[in-house]
């Protein structure tokens, strides 16, 4: 993770959406009627992928920031019907093109700080439609968007009602459902007290790895309560959180095949406590960094931000932070054959930083946003310099 590849005064040619060359300053061959751009040394680096984003959703929870400000903890504003409930009851009550209009906005402050791709979960419909419903209105701007949009079905993100009956509507009615519609997408789980318990989590990934749906699992967020060996045994892709992990787990971690999806904006926004992202790293695991975009415990939507957080409370160098926003995540969201890093053949995502130091969106608080967003091979946000303007 500490190998960035870097050429200094490098070249990329891109073409039909895709890089067709890269290679050190003045290697590349040019054809009559290539438009050349000189970037006077900015940093080009592959796009952001945002590998964990709830970003679909309708309503606000501004009311429970003054709570929390207050000294009241997540867990009872959850238990007192806010949280992820609250969203729930907005979600229910908005239709398809809403939430879709939504996640459209969002998509785009993403593009803004760089993100070209984004995995967006359900979870906030609780009842057979209601999840249908978010997962058709994410595809639907997967459809019409540039960049790659990932959905995941996570509808064991809290217990609606009996836990029992709940968690026997997500198993036998929901993720068939789901499947039926959408194919074997990712099949996501809240562990937590006042969620998912471990035996139900458990019993519910075994109905989805036999559907042939990837797992993956918020876990250990608050509290340790074992389902992290059982997401492991089970083959979970991804193990997202961890930072209520203890020392042994996170060894555990490193030494499986999983990716640990860390995210900075739930202890920036909740309670300051962070997963020990330096002891995953220092014992060979592979780590990615995302947003955990929503609208209560981290409503972030800057890759950029959540670099400089990496760096700053999980003891990462620029260049693991750099690899866990660009290539590791695209790998938790298995789309490395495409995209995550600047390959030839890979599709032409990347951004244009205003800096020629990578380092400094490790050192920077959430300040180096791009002046340039490539996606596909189309400048979808941001411009050229203009003292740069394109020449042929």
């Amino acid at each position: 993770m500490r190998d960035l590849g870097i050429i200094a005064r490098g070249e990329i040619a891109l073409s039909d959406g895709r890089v067709h060359a890269i290679g050190a300053a003045n290697s590349l061959a040019r054809e009559a009627g290539d438009t050349r751009i000189d970037l006077a040394g900015r940093v080009v680096l592959p796009a952001f992928t945002d590998c964990h984003s709830h970003a679909c959703f309708a309503g606000e929870r501004y009311g429970e920031m003054a709570m929390r400000l207050a000294g009241t903890p997540y867990l009872d504003i959850l238990a007192a019907g806010g949280g992820i409930m609250s969203t729930v009851r907005a979600v229910r009550e908005a239709s398809a093109e809403t939430l879709a209009d939504n996640l459209r906005a969002r998509v785009a402050l993403m593009r803004a700080s760089g993100t070209a791709h984004v995995e967006v979960k359900s979870g906030y419909g609780l009842a057979v439609e209601s999840e249908l419903t978010m997962l058709r209105a994410i595809t639907r701007v997967a459809a019409l968007d540039a960049g790659i949009i990932t959905p995941t079905f996570l509808g064991a993100h809290a217990i609606d009602g009996d836990e029992t009956a709940y968690a026997a509507l997500v198993e036998h009615d929901m993720l068939p459902a789901v499947v039926r519609e959408f194919g074997p997408i990712a099949c996501d789980a809240y562990c937590e007290k006042g969620a998912w318990n471990r035996a139900n989590t458990a019993q519910l990934f075994r109905a989805a790895r036999a559907l042939g749906c990837p797992l993956r699992v918020h876990v250990d967020q608050f509290n340790e309560l074992g389902f992290l060996d059982d997401a492991l045994e089970l083959g979970a892709r991804t193990v997202d959180h961890l930072e209520a992990t203890s020392h042994d787990a996170l060894l555990r971690v490193a030494r499986s095949s999983a990716i640990a999806v860390l995210l900075p904006g739930c202890g920036l926004s909740l309670d300051l406590r962070f997963a020990d992202g330096r002891t995953l790293l220092d014992h060979g695991g592979a780590v990615a960094i995302a947003t955990n975009m929503n609208p209560g415990s981290s409503p972030l939507t800057s890759m950029p931000l959540v670099i400089a957080l990496a760096a700053r409370f999980y003891r990462f160098n620029h260049e693991e932070a750099i690899t866990a926003a660009t290539w590791n995540a695209a790998c938790a969201l298995g789309i490395q054959g495409v995209t995550g890093s600047l390959e030839v053949g890979k599709r032409a995502d990347l951004i244009v930083l205003a800096t020629n130091d990578e380092r400094a969106l490790a050192y920077e608080w959430g300040s180096v946003n791009p002046i340039a967003t490539v996606v596909g091979g189309k400048l979808l946000a941001g411009a050229w310099p203009t003292a740069l303007d394109a020449s042929r």
